[in-house]
């Protein structure tokens, strides 16, 4: 055996542990493997639609006033916001992390001047300076796992911002739609109102002729008073869908207000995009993305704790000079967790724990996702029918109430048939808005659950 001098045997240890360390330990999280999805959706086409999240999919409703909302309040909603903080926060965690064969030691200088003295004694002024600095070999990859990680948990963040925004599009859009719903209702109310007050009108002629009773008079002004009475309502649910809007704009609500009164059509239902192959969602759909980056980081932080039960080495040096002394030393350092075994043992099983609970969470997401989507081509697909149908209802009650009107005023039909035919009209009209309401909030559903839109940041050429 050959004896070496204690530094060049230190430097040997260090030559041999750097020639016989392995590459990063844990699982690889670049390697994570995507589950299987179906081929197409149970109602849908296998027909790709490729990267839909740059889609503004709102300006298919052709509504100026919609679009200058969304796309101004993509700067200004407060969750939003905070989510693009999150980011930021991410980022600075991964800039801590060290690349690669890591300086995770770090250095410190330090200096000192003091002047002391006493009595009988000469004033003496000592100066003092150091300089440490220390490296720690990434022997197994805990570092560069750790960064790893930390890249992992800031590509979540930014899926978990376009999640935000997301949420954020949806509530927007469905607020919108039902004001300009309830304003439809207003408005068909006010027509209703007119019309029965033209029916009262003619009842009171007809009583001071003597061809109408009490009873005739006191049926149409209680059906006048219902409609009436419905107006508030109408109102003040307009009201709440408008004070949502500046809550999620992050606008005050009075000019606000004073915009949406002037009003507008009702959001029609757009044709289109379809819906692309379940597939695609994995990149589409920013809950899923940030599910799988999720995992990733778990495996990192399996790769972690793995590397923090083997040995680490570390090389350490210092300068100082002291009151004109100086003194300097390195030298490497070894460090073998033995102790603590046990403890490192269950951190990393804990750890393992936490991937696999990750991988399952990511699995079900992916499952939820094609569930959305393909309730969302249901819906879709029968509430347009569903709005069709019921448009043609109320024409079909609306030619009614016309033929009983003309019935009623040649004395060839009595007012209870008018008065029915009214109340059907008003009830079929409302009916066939809300359901057109429903389709084309259905239609922004759908688009949100292929993840259209969750790219889109502000003003959109």
């Amino acid at each position: 055996m050959i004896n070496l001098p204690k530094p060049f045997a230190a430097l040997s240890l260090t030559a041999l542990l750097l020639t016989t360390a392995c590459a990063a330990v844990g699982p690889n999280p670049a390697a994570l493997q995507t589950p299987a999805v179906p081929a197409a959706f149970a109602e849908g086409q296998i027909d790709p639609v490729g990267r839909v999240g740059a889609s503004a999919f709102w300006r298919s409703y052709n509504d100026a006033t919609l679009t200058r909302l969304i796309e101004a309040g993509l700067a200004t909603n407060l969750d939003i916001l905070a989510a693009n903080e999150r980011i930021r926060a991410a980022q600075a965690d991964l800039a801590a992390t060290q690349p690669l064969a890591t300086q995770l030691g770090g250095e410190a200088a330090l200096a000192s001047r003091t002047r002391s003295g006493g009595s009988g004694q000469p004033a003496v002024n000592r100066t003092s300076a150091s300089l440490s600095a220390g490296f720690v070999f990434d022997l197994f990859g805990g570092a560069q796992r750790a960064r790893e990680g930390a890249a992992a948990a800031e590509a979540s963040a930014e899926a978990q911002a376009e999640v935000t925004r997301l949420a954020w599009l949806a509530d927007v859009i469905s607020a919108y739609s039902d004001a300009r719903y309830y304003q439809q209702a207003l408005a068909l109310t006010r027509d209703t109102i007119s019309a029965r007050e033209a029916t009262l009108s003619i009842n009171n002629t007809m009583f001071g002729a003597g061809n109408a009773t009490e009873q005739d008079i006191a049926q149409t002004k209680a059906l006048l008073q219902t409609a009436r009475a419905d107006l508030p309502n109408f109102e003040a649910l307009f009201n709440a869908q408008v004070y949502r809007l500046s809550t999620l704009l992050n606008l005050h609500a009075a000019p606000l207000m004073a915009q949406m009164q002037r009003g507008a059509p009702a959001l029609p239902v757009p044709n289109g995009p379809g819906a692309g192959v379940p597939a695609e969602l994995l990149q589409n759909r920013p809950d899923l993305r940030a599910a799988r980056f999720d995992v990733m980081q778990a495996l990192a932080a399996v790769g972690v704790a793995t590397a923090d039960m083997l040995p680490s080495l570390s090389l350490t040096g210092t300068i100082s000079d002291t009151g004109g002394t100086d003194n300097w030393g390195f030298g490497p350092r070894l460090s073998l967790p033995v102790a603590n075994q046990g403890l490192l043992q269950a951190t990393r099983a804990r750890r393992l724990s936490e991937a696999r609970q990750a991988d399952l969470a990511w699995r079900s997401q992916i499952v939820a996702a094609v569930e959305d989507v393909q309730v969302g081509q249901s819906n879709l697909r029968r509430y347009r029918r569903r709005a069709a149908a019921l448009d043609q209802a109320a024409a079909s009650y609306q030619r009614a109430y016309t033929l009983a009107r003309a019935n009623f005023q040649a004395g060839a039909a009595p007012l209870v048939d008018l008065l029915d035919a009214d109340r059907q009209r008003a009830a079929a009209r409302l009916q066939a808005a809300s359901a057109r309401n429903d389709a084309a909030k259905a239609w922004t559903a759908l688009q949100i659950a292929t993840g259209a839109g969750a790219a889109v940041t502000g003003i959109v050429d």
